[in-house]
């Protein structure tokens, strides 16, 4: 995939106003979209993305269904999109066949966070096979053989964790991310957006003034859709579009 920093990465489980929001999204600045496909156990997630996960499942929503509102997002945004899951239902689905149909929905990459550099074996192979972009996450406890690792397998960008733990809005940026920036930055070209906490413009400038090459908004984004909607998701967007577009952000 291609991104043109500074990139505003929107995250969004998949349910059936999914498409909605990424439209809203896109026309206020979003670059990216992260779609999340619901898992009944998600250890990387905070309360928020959860309470959206299982308001997808109780739904209906499954990785069939999920590719489906991928697949509607891109017939109405023009730029990527990356399914977000865990091993367990990639695997279920077959990891080769998974791939396969992701990229025919329209999917740029994939993200999965519990599958490590060196063992995503099967999911790696269907990624290169079908011309997705396998998104690695790399947090400040990473050490370095494992940044390395990751940033030669990695294509499309890297992931920076700015915290160990779990998904959700916080008050500030983390102090550790310029470090973080810095490590991974000496092993990739690769564009570098931060998540984890990220929910206010300033967080924005923070992390692009640390190194990164843009945001990605998780648990804030789906606050603010599930408060207003489209309308306000794509007001929301638009302010962080703003910040990191200023040129004090640069």
């Amino acid at each position: 995939m291609k991104l043109s920093p500074p990139v505003i990465s929107i995250y969004l489980m998949a349910d059936t106003d999914t498409a909605d929001l990424a439209e809203a999204a896109a026309r206020a600045g979003a670059g990216l979209f992260e779609i999340g496909i619901p898992y009944s156990d998600p250890l990387a997630d905070g309360p928020t993305v959860q309470r959206a996960g299982q308001r997808s499942l109780r739904g209906g929503m499954t990785t069939p269904r999920a590719l489906d509102v991928i697949h509607e997002i891109r017939s109405r945004v023009d730029v990527p999109v990356v399914p977000m899951t865990y091993a367990a239902p990639v695997m279920a689905y077959g990891e080769r066949r998974f791939c396969a149909d992701a990229a025919a929905a329209g999917a740029s990459g994939l993200i999965v966070p519990d599958v490590p550099a060196d063992e995503a074996g099967e999911i790696a192979a269907g990624c290169r096979e079908h011309g997705l972009d396998l998104v690695p996450l790399l947090a400040p406890t990473s050490a370095e053989d494992r940044i390395e690792l990751a940033c030669s397998l990695a294509s499309g960008f890297i992931y920076l964790v700015s915290v160990a733990g779990v998904t959700g809005a916080r008050d500030r940026l983390s102090d550790r991310v310029t470090g973080l920036a810095q490590r991974v930055r000496a092993h990739t070209d690769l564009p570098l957006l931060v998540g984890f906490g990220i929910s206010a413009p300033e967080h924005a400038t923070a992390a692009l003034a640390a190194g990164a090459d843009g945001v990605v908004i998780g648990s804030k984004a789906i606050e603010v859709a599930e408060a207003g909607g489209p309308a306000a998701l794509a007001e929301f967007v638009a302010a962080m579009t703003a910040a990191v577009a200023a040129p004090s952000a640069q």
